[in-house]
């Protein structure tokens, strides 16, 4: 595994990765240029969905062996943990819409 490749938060969370096989860790991947055919078939291989291949930022569920693979890959520029979107505990939100229950 190159962990150059791999933020700190996604390096912590696959040392807590009891079966490596799992997929359980969501990340972005960024590519440094668009995909060649080869390419695109190792992110499908992982269960990455490549879609448009001219994009160079991809998210997928992935196990560990899977992160270790991709981040060794020359074209991968880096892995990033996916974070939790919260939701803000305000009486406002956006513009001027109330939600009721916050």
């Amino acid at each position: 595994m190159n962990f150059e490749k791999i933020d700190s938060s996604l390096a912590s969370a696959i040392f807590d990765i009891e079966d490596e096989e799992e997929r359980a860790l969501v990340v972005f991947i960024q590519t440094e240029a668009p995909l060649e055919a080869d390419q695109c078939a190792v992110l499908e291989k992982s269960g990455i969905q490549v879609g448009n291949k001219d994009r160079q930022v991809f998210t997928g569920t992935l196990s560990a062996s899977e992160i270790s693979e991709l981040s060794d890959q020359s074209w991968v520029l880096n892995i990033k943990l996916s974070e939790n979107l919260r939701l803000l505990r305000s009486s406002r939100v956006g513009h001027g819409l109330k939600v009721p229950g916050l």
